[in-house]
């Protein structure tokens, strides 16, 4: 089996792997379990960091673009 063969068999896999994950079904918790625990604890929000991320990750790609012309 050659590397290119291997690379695409990986990724179907890959990708058959995450739609079975995504398919699984929670269940709804029961309604005294809900009452007793109070109300869900807030999540983590999503800032200034991953907008920061991005914009080094889009220069540096630019960079080596630019580099390899």
């Amino acid at each position: 089996m050659t590397a290119q063969n291997k690379k695409i068999v990986a990724s179907i896999l890959f990708v058959l792997i995450s739609c079975v994950c995504m398919a699984q079904i929670d269940k709804p918790p029961s309604p005294m379990a809900k009452s007793a625990a109070g109300p869900p604890p807030p999540g983590f929000p999503i800032d200034g960091g991953v907008l920061v991320g991005v914009c080094i990750g889009v220069f540096y790609g630019a960079k080596k673009i630019l580099a390899n012309k």
